[in-house]
């Protein structure tokens, strides 16, 4: 490769003009960084300690779900555990394509589902399809976790991941805690996480849920892109994942994501994949 191409590649790559020191004055930057860091770290270990410490709210309300071995109820889904993590999976009912924001976040899940386990949290999926959608999706991607659906239940309603057309269109719908966004009425289903604590009586309590960019906790790649030279590198249309992450099956194949973070094949025939050709 010729020196000239070399300088546009780093051109390119947009890190030409980073400044070079000696290490003597890289570790003076570094320990300054430090601090900063230290500083962030003490404030992250004070927002858990408050988030575990507000108040819970009490589920009275019968809420079954539909797994592959059957009916099982929001209980059931502890699995003999005291706590339960729900990834709110952005999935309507007839929906070929797969959130990528969703996906990727779940691709974090199988290789640590031992150690939460082992720390009493139980780690399920819920989306609004219906399982027989969902198990194809899971069997594709090769997912482990326990993923059952909400179809016949008003759990998504009731979390505010899922919004009826005219609840939506007319300012009624919740999402983030704020009116959710007109949009949210052409897809219904938004993603998010919720945690559930169950007593020794069986009693059921609401403690967290938090969706957004909330959900970038739970994202750790990013903890690895934010501290390359490139960073997240989401310099496209939506400056968010949408603009690079697909499932992990389709990196190299092409296809177009919408906004919302649904991909799209190539080969898809559907009107927003051929609008976006």
């Amino acid at each position: 490769m010729s020196t000239q191409s070399i300088t546009l590649e780093k051109k390119a790559d947009g890190l030409s003009d980073h400044e070079v020191v000696s290490r003597e004055e890289w570790l003076i930057a570094r320990r300054d960084l430090l601090k900063r860091e230290k500083e962030l770290t003490r404030l992250r270990d004070q927002l858990a300690a408050e988030r575990r410490a507000l108040p819970w709210v009490k589920i009275d309300k019968e809420y079954v779900f539909d797994a592959p071995e059957g009916e099982m109820t929001l209980a059931e889904l502890f699995d003999g555990r005291s706590q339960l993590f729900i990834k709110h999976f952005m999935m309507a009912p007839g929906q070929l394509t797969q959130c990528v924001g969703c996906s990727l976040e779940v691709d974090h899940v199988d290789g640590i589902l031992p150690h939460l386990e082992n720390h009493d949290v139980t780690y399920v999926a819920v989306a609004r399809a219906p399982i027989e959608e969902i198990q194809a999706v899971r069997k594709r991607m090769g997912w482990k976790f326990r993923w059952v659906s909400s179809y016949h239940s008003e759990f998504n309603y009731d979390f505010n991941v899922s919004f009826t057309c005219g609840d939506a269109a007319s300012g009624r719908s919740i999402y983030n805690y704020g009116i959710a966004p007109e949009w949210a009425a052409e897809i219904e289903d938004l993603s998010g996480n919720s945690v559930f604590y169950k007593d020794d009586d069986g009693q059921i309590f609401h403690t967290y849920s938090t969706f957004g960019r909330g959900g970038e906790e739970f994202l750790g790649i990013y903890r690895f892109l934010d501290s390359t030279p490139k960073g997240r590198a989401e310099n496209g249309p939506y400056h968010s994942l949408t603009d690079w992450a697909r499932p992990r099956n389709m990196y190299g194949k092409g296809g177009t994501v919408e906004p919302t973070g649904r991909y799209h094949q190539s080969a898809c025939a559907c009107e927003a994949h051929q609008s976006a050709a």
